[in-house]
């Protein structure tokens, strides 16, 4: 684990944390059911809800490309190293559970620059005993020092998987093409860019909703079209492997989406409805739910 980040002072680390203003991280983390959350992001998680009813279902199926794609990645590729930038609080299946479950001595740097992230980031390094995991204290925006500091953990002479998902919409064009650049530049052959990017493509009035209600809270919120998702890919001459750039519930879906605890109509009437998206199945996804593209580019 990265010593430097972990030491960090307690009370100096609540002083970073900004409990009046929304965060990506922490209004994620609503939607896939946590609790490291405050009052804040719960209200743009709600905002968001009310804006598209089926909205959870954008970010719970983002989840879920990933689970799909490191398992791909480990399973049939055999990549050994995982970069995840942009990683968010702790949850069910992390990248290094999923890869270790495969490659037990797989490596997993996590990035993020949330202190709320931090604060839980223990939970993302318990790594199995012939892997290795380590945490980023980082800003997506400064590539050369996540770089810097990932090469203490990772090869660089060897394949790794770089996963920026659902992070380039909080980034303006003039930074995001730059910096995935020169992230992907670092990379060696044979190396993986796994991507996700919410879009106004396929069901823009719900997802323009949706962006209203972050815009109106700060965020830097750029939905971007399927031409510009491929071109993170085509300029930096990856590969795509297939099926694609395609929404992201139609990559290599394999019907094993978790199935959340079922509980009684009568205990879900008694909770609000930001609340009840823990409890509600993803498996029932139609077209018609969904904002985001996703895909896999290798390096040559």
């Amino acid at each position: 684990m990265s010593g430097d980040a972990l030491s960090q002072d307690p009370a100096e680390l609540r002083r970073r944390i900004d409990t009046s203003h929304a965060h990506p991280a922490r209004v994620y983390d609503v939607f896939l059911g946590g609790k490291d959350n405050y009052p804040v992001d719960r209200a743009a998680a709600a905002a968001a809800l009310a804006a598209n009813p089926r909205g959870y279902l954008d970010v719970r199926h983002n989840r879920d490309f990933l689970r799909r794609a490191v398992n791909s990645l480990a399973g049939q590729d055999g990549i050994r190293q995982f970069l995840d930038i942009g990683t968010g609080l702790p949850t069910a299946e992390n990248v290094h559970q999923i890869a270790q479950r495969i490659i037990p001595d797989a490596r997993v740097v996590y990035v993020d620059n949330d202190p709320v992230v931090l604060a839980h980031a223990r939970a993302l390094l318990t790594s199995g005993p012939e892997g290795r995991t380590d945490y980023v204290d980082a800003d997506f925006k400064n590539p050369a020092q996540i770089l810097e500091q990932a090469a203490k953990t990772l090869d660089f002479d060897q394949p790794i998987a770089l996963c920026l998902v659902a992070i380039l919409h909080f980034v303006e064009d003039e930074e995001a093409y730059p910096i995935v650049r020169e992230l992907v530049r670092a990379l060696p052959s044979g190396s993986r860019l796994v991507l996700s990017h919410l879009t106004e493509d396929l069901n823009p009035e719900n997802i323009r909703a949706v962006q209203r209600t972050y815009t109106e809270r700060g965020f830097t919120f750029v939905l971007r079209s399927e031409a510009e998702v491929e071109r993170f890919f085509t300029e930096n001459s990856l590969r795509v492997a297939e099926p694609g750039v395609v929404p992201v519930h139609h990559w290599r879906a394999d019907n094993a989406a978790p199935v959340p605890e079922q509980r009684e109509e009568s205990y879900l009437a008694t909770l609000d409805d930001i609340e009840k998206v823990r409890y509600s199945d993803i498996n029932d996804v139609t077209d018609a739910d969904i904002n985001v593209y996703a895909g896999v580019g290798e390096k040559a």
